[in-house]
């Protein structure tokens, strides 16, 4: 069975049509887009196309491809973009083909086009140069593939333009069977000079890097490229601000009914390490920080398995549907992930998520965690904690210009508190602590969602 894999970054207007192409594919199985943080509708078309959504950890199509591949299920993953609406209907067939019947390891795909000049000035020239046996592919850049996923892991997905030629590149050394098919016709957005710029440079220093061992020592430093930004700033679509009202859900033991790192610290084997981290520090920061370190070397793939293993509380996704159909926008905030938290707003369809930013190098976890500013005390805190979800929802209500009068909150526990108290509508759900109960304006102690339904009435 095949995966497909299709990276997005706001493109709202063509990847429902793409996802719809490729369930509509034979062999298909499964079909994942990894959104890149995007600040318009692309998550919302992709799951009603079909298709499971995941955020990625690091703005860059290189980083969403190797993530997509960590969470495939499937041997054979093709690749394709989400911003192309003249796909041949058999094109995953096309690409996949030689892979199925093990006449390849990896397919490169070919097509006419408007133009490609970075292939025909840079692409080509270079690897001549660098790689004298290397195959002349009509379209090295090409960002359409498929190939086996054990090559795939072993890849090292670049950032920016540099990612297709790189892997190609690893596949070649790898000793990888390639062959390129024709896929047809294909209409895309032409870049503009600027970007064709930016493009043949990193194309080049991806070229150079990769044949660093070949590289003749006369050879001009080309012009230093500037690093993509690593994370797009916490966004919400702008036609939610017109909006008036907000609906805030924590996430432990709340819309997930376990706690994501004591089910994490189960299935990894961390459980006493993380007892005594707990019980032995009282200050937040220092207590994130160290908990943080016992993710060290996990991959997102291994995290998300850990959540989607969690069950979930009945009733979520028609809860949230109810909640945007009354005008409420709806959120996510967390002192876990924000890794997890994006993971559940793209299954289930919430707005927004904050919670702490777990930081990853090539999709593994590094250790280290960074906090929000917005958790943060500040001249607009109404609570005497330097660290409280509450300031991240008064932040979240200056910014659409929302009353705190006029949110709902759905909690259980001590962190949750000050938020419970201070919104219009508080609710405790589910929680053992008292004093949760005691500052709800509501109390519900089912795990079942449906039963916020006459709150809303």
């Amino acid at each position: 069975m095949i995966t497909v894999v299709i990276p997005a970054l706001n493109e709202e207007k063509t990847v429902g049509e793409v996802v719809a192409l490729a369930l509509a594919t034979p062999n298909v199985s499964e079909v994942i887009v990894v959104d890149d943080k995007s600040m318009d509708n692309t998550v919302d078309e992709a799951r009603k196309a079909g298709a499971t959504v995941i955020t990625s950890t690091k703005l860059g199509k290189g980083t969403s491809m190797k993530e997509g591949v960590l969470v495939a299920k499937n041997d054979t993953i093709t690749f394709l973009d989400a911003d192309i609406t003249t796909y041949q209907q058999d094109v995953i067939t096309l690409l996949c083909t030689p892979i199925l019947n093990d006449e390849a390891d990896f397919v490169k795909s070919y097509f006419t086009r408007q133009a490609g000049r970075v292939t025909e000035l840079v692409a080509k020239p270079l690897l001549s140069i660098l790689y004298p046996d290397f195959p002349q592919f009509l379209q090295p850049l090409s960002g359409m593939i498929a190939g086996k996923k054990s090559y795939f892991a072993k890849c090292e997905f670049e950032e920016g333009y540099g990612v297709d030629i790189g892997i190609l590149i690893d596949m070649y050394k790898m000793g990888a069977r390639i062959q390129e098919v024709n896929i047809g016709n294909i209409e895309n957005r032409m870049q503009p000079l600027e970007q064709l710029g930016k493009m043949s440079r990193e194309v080049a220093r991806t070229i150079m890097k990769k044949a660093k061992d070949k590289s003749p020592q006369n050879l001009e430093t080309y012009e230093n490229i500037q690093v993509i930004r690593e994370q797009m700033e916490f966004a919400i679509r702008e036609s939610l601000m017109s909006l008036k009202k907000i609906a805030m859900f924590d996430m432990d033991n709340t819309i997930i009914r376990q706690s994501f790192i004591n089910t994490a610290a189960k299935h990894f084997g961390f459980t006493d390490e993380l007892v005594n981290i707990v019980t032995g520090n009282n200050n937040p920061f220092i207590r994130t920080k160290m908990i943080a370190r016992l993710l060290k070397g996990k991959t997102i793939g291994e995290l998300l398995e850990v959540i989607d293993s969690v069950p979930v509380t009945p009733y979520i996704t028609e809860i949230v549907a109810a909640l945007k159909e009354q005008g409420y926008i709806t959120g996510i905030i967390s002192d876990s992930y924000d890794c997890i938290t994006n993971h559940l707003k793209n299954k289930y369809g919430f707005d927004f998520t904050i919670a702490n930013e777990l930081e990853f190098s090539k999709s593994i976890a590094t250790g280290e965690v960074k906090i929000p500013s917005v958790f943060l005390a500040d001249e607009h805190s109404q609570c005497k904690h330097d660290y409280c979800k509450l300031n991240a929802l008064i932040n979240v209500c200056i910014k659409y210009g929302v009353d705190l009068k006029n949110t709902l909150v759905v909690g259980d526990g001590e962190n949750d508190i000050c938020c419970i108290r201070k919104a219009g509508i508080g609710v405790s759900f589910c929680s053992t602590n008292g004093l949760v109960d005691t500052v709800a304006d509501y109390i519900i102690k089912d795990a079942d969602f449906k039963l916020l339904e006459p709150i809303l009435e």
